[in-house]
């Protein structure tokens, strides 16, 4: 037998073309899931148009529609980082899916950036689709691009380590009801739609320090206001990006 009958060898591609593949079949996955864009495209873009056409919301002299694109854009990030990625994740790791990806020539690791690849792609879709919405409804942000892109990450990163921890300690059942619930809950009291200043004094302060304020008063900090990055805001990003994915690593389960 010659030396060249086995060439090439067999082996495992390259771990960055094993995340990119895995990354187009997560995103793949997520927009062929009618549950979850009606989670993350069609909700957000319904209370867009809603709530800016017409005139519920007392935003004073502003229009509406620039206190409500900053806000919208931040709960696209938490439907898509947190609660999809929270019910996907969950139910991959009940059926076995996780269990058996992590046994292939993947390492856990990289599933684990493939996912939130996934989640940035899916990201920008939602804020691109989102954009032309504001945009078409009069919309007009100030600010530096770059600021919001550094909050959007921020976010990203807090809300898809909360997400994973959720889905990696508790049953799938519980991750689909509670991570809807939590999306409802900061939906209502997180500043998204109604401003935090509605809310008593005594809450406003403990309302400030979730993940869904930070990233929706930051975002019209600089989109609404043309404010450099608020340091205040990313802060408390960075706070629960950093408590998030340190639990979800320390107690994240496969089985």
């Amino acid at each position: 037998m010659s030396a060249g009958t086995f060439t090439p060898s067999p082996g495992a591609a390259p771990v960055s073309r094993m995340i990119l593949a895995q990354t187009a079949l997560e995103t793949r996955m997520l927009l062929r899931n009618g549950e979850q864009l009606l989670l993350t495209v069609i909700i957000p873009a319904l209370l867009l148009t809603l709530f800016s056409a017409v005139d519920i919301i007392d935003t004073g002299s502003e229009k509406s529609v620039d206190f409500l694109a900053p806000g919208i854009l931040a709960l696209a990030v938490m439907s898509t980082a947190f609660t999809g990625q929270a019910i996907a994740t969950g139910f991959d790791r009940r059926y076995g899916v996780l269990k058996r990806l992590g046994a292939s020539p993947l390492p856990r690791w990289a599933l684990m950036a493939a996912k939130t690849l996934s989640v940035l792609v899916t990201e920008v879709l939602q804020i691109a689709l989102l954009t032309v919405i504001a945009f078409a409804l009069g919309w007009s942000p100030h600010g530096n691009p770059l600021s919001a892109a550094a909050l959007i990450l921020l976010g990203t990163a807090a809300f898809s380590g909360l997400g994973l921890l959720m889905a990696g300690t508790l049953k799938a059942e519980m991750t689909l009801a509670a991570a809807n619930l939590v999306f409802l809950l900061l939906l209502v009291g997180g500043g998204v739609i109604v401003p935090l200043e509605k809310f008593p004094e005594t809450a406003q302060s403990v309302l400030g320090l979730l993940p869904i304020a930070a990233l929706s008063d930051g975002l019209r900090e600089v989109l609404q206001h043309g404010a450099a990055l608020p340091w205040g805001d990313a802060a408390v990003l960075a706070g629960w990006a950093v408590l998030g994915l340190g639990a979800a690593a320390r107690l994240f389960r496969w089985e």
